[in-house]
């Protein structure tokens, strides 16, 4: 579907009430001629098209399965015209800066602890408020399997945060690359989806501005904790995490011209694009708790009223009301109170180990390897393209 077709079967949706009023997207805070909103990636959502039309995706999965570190040749079984597009897209683009990617990767290290923990409780579970994506989630593939997505997701931000993400013996610029070919099935799966469509305020899902609503709440929600945390960061540190965020969307497909140039601009996107979004749906509800209900499986070392708690202090207490959290005031007054006192410690900044120190600390190790293909993988699960919707979607 072109981009006019799109913009026309949206504004039928509108004319016909199909669309609320309440569902309408803020606009961007962006100097840009075209609209995020009304991007998508018309080249691999074509191609992706035909591999699923053609029942194709066997085939496609095992030929890209042995397809992992950024230097490999492309794989051999591969329909010509998506062998073609891959060998132009595989690749970083001109501006990307190998000094601050280097840069990034060592923050990344030195920073690994506070960012197992708001990616994975943080993110991932803001990820259910933001009802575009909730829904996009629970009627795709991936939502009736949460545990195997979370672990696909975890290798998405895994392989950004390894040291060499970027460089030759790196995954990350696969792990994009294959990323986009399953955002582009998304898009053409889910609007065959009935289940999806009553829900759904948008006709083609994962548009460039669904994708950076997401790095709002991954990257500009992550720096703008870390800040309140106090956790110490220079000057040099945040414009190299910036500028591998910047590279990682671009990795995505998402236009140079909308990315954000500083930690400000981003700010105030997400400022104008992400928070007046957040809100509760029943598929967001179920999503957060099969995510948060994954701690059972693995032993976190804590009880389930500390990671709700944690939950509400990441995020708020709106949001856990949005999500039924049971509270544990217990809890809530350890972790106000430890995790600072704990970061302080990590950070030089206090002599000795705060009481709960090593609570904390088995929590984030736990928390992160819950998402690493179910506790057994120290590093990936194999990211795959999907070949129908949720089913019975």
């Amino acid at each position: 579907m072109s981009n006019l077709s799109r913009r026309n079967a949206l504004s039928l949706g509108v004319a016909l009430g199909l669309v609320g009023a309440a569902s309408v997207v803020p606009a961007w805070a962006s100097t840009a001629a075209a609209d995020p909103w009304w991007v998508w990636d018309d080249e691999v959502d074509a191609l992706m098209a035909g591999v699923l039309d053609t029942g194709g995706v066997p085939a496609v999965n095992t030929a890209l399965r042995s397809w992992a570190d950024n230097a490999d040749p492309l794989p051999s079984g591969l329909p010509a015209d998506l062998a073609a597009w891959l060998q132009g897209v595989n690749r970083l683009p001109s501006w990307a800066d190998p000094v601050k990617l280097r840069r990034a990767a060592d923050f990344n290290r030195r920073k690994d602890t506070y960012l197992f923990l708001l990616y994975g409780l943080g993110s991932g579970i803001m990820s259910t408020v933001i009802p575009r994506e909730a829904r996009s989630v629970y009627w795709s593939a991936g939502g009736a399997a949460m545990q195997d997505r979370a672990a696909k997701t975890f290798t998405f931000g895994y392989d950004l945060s390894e040291a060499g993400a970027f460089e030759p013996s790196g995954q990350f610029v696969v792990t994009a690359t294959k990323t986009r070919l399953v955002h582009a099935a998304v898009r053409h799966l889910l609007p065959q989806s009935p289940h999806w469509r009553a829900v759904a305020d948008e006709r083609v899902p994962i548009s460039n501005g669904d994708i950076l609503v997401t790095f709002h709440s991954l990257g500009t929600f992550v720096h703008r904790k870390l800040n309140e945390w106090h956790v110490p960061m220079s000057a040099a540190d945040e414009d190299a995490f910036l500028h591998q965020w910047q590279v990682a969307i671009h990795l995505l497909g998402v236009r140079d011209e909308f990315i954000p140039q500083t930690w400000a601009a981003a700010d105030t996107q997400s400022a104008q694009v992400l928070t007046p979004l957040l809100a509760p749906t029943p598929e967001g509800k179920e999503l957060a708790a099969d995510l948060l209900g994954l701690t059972a499986q693995i032993d976190l070392g804590v009880t389930r009223g500390f990671l709700n708690e944690f939950v509400r202090y990441v995020l708020s207490n709106e949001v856990g009301d949005w999500l039924g959290l049971p509270r544990d005031y217990a809890a809530a007054t350890l972790i106000r109170t430890g995790w600072p006192a704990y970061i302080a410690f990590r950070e030089g900044l206090l002599p000795i180990a705060p009481a709960a120190f090593s609570l904390f600390d088995q929590f984030v190790r736990a928390l992160a390897m819950l998402f690493l293909n179910k506790g057994t993988s120290p590093t990936s699960t194999p990211i795959t393209i999907p070949a129908g919707n949720r089913p019975g979607a």
